[in-house]
């Protein structure tokens, strides 16, 4: 991981990669609330998951993932509210083949906790803009 400033989110953001890593999906969901929402896009087409059971339906594509590398291109944080927006540059291997792609992630926290996550997609693996 690279250019992850040495922050409370930092950590934070920095932990959530290791717990990708590591398939802890208990782990990732506790940096979550109860009540979490979740808007992906890394399928083409919004997906929007409510809740712990829902956010971890979406989790569990982590699971295929061996390698993961995050170059931090762009990051923003806010002490009040809490909020980060970071654009990244990804490599993972699933399966055994590298795919790159950009993602444009951002979080907003209560009470330390992720309550919204805008997972965004910028790049697919197959090199279309979302």
């Amino acid at each position: 991981m690279k250019n992850i400033p040495d922050t409370k989110l930092g950590k934070m953001y920095t932990e959530h990669i290791q717990h990708i890593l590591d398939k802890n999906i208990e782990a990732l969901l506790d940096q979550y609330t109860d009540d979490a929402l979740l808007i992906s896009s890394f399928s083409k087409a919004p997906v929007v998951y409510q809740g712990r059971e829902q956010v971890k339906e979406h989790m569990q594509g982590i699971l295929g993932i061996d390698g993961l590398e995050s170059d931090i291109v762009f990051w923003a944080e806010t002490a009040e509210p809490e909020t980060l927006m970071i654009t990244e540059q990804i490599t993972m291997t699933v399966g055994g083949e590298k795919s790159e792609m950009r993602f444009a992630d951002s979080w907003v926290l209560k009470d330390g906790k992720i309550a919204i996550h805008f997972a965004g997609m910028v790049q697919h693996p197959d090199g279309s803009l979302a």
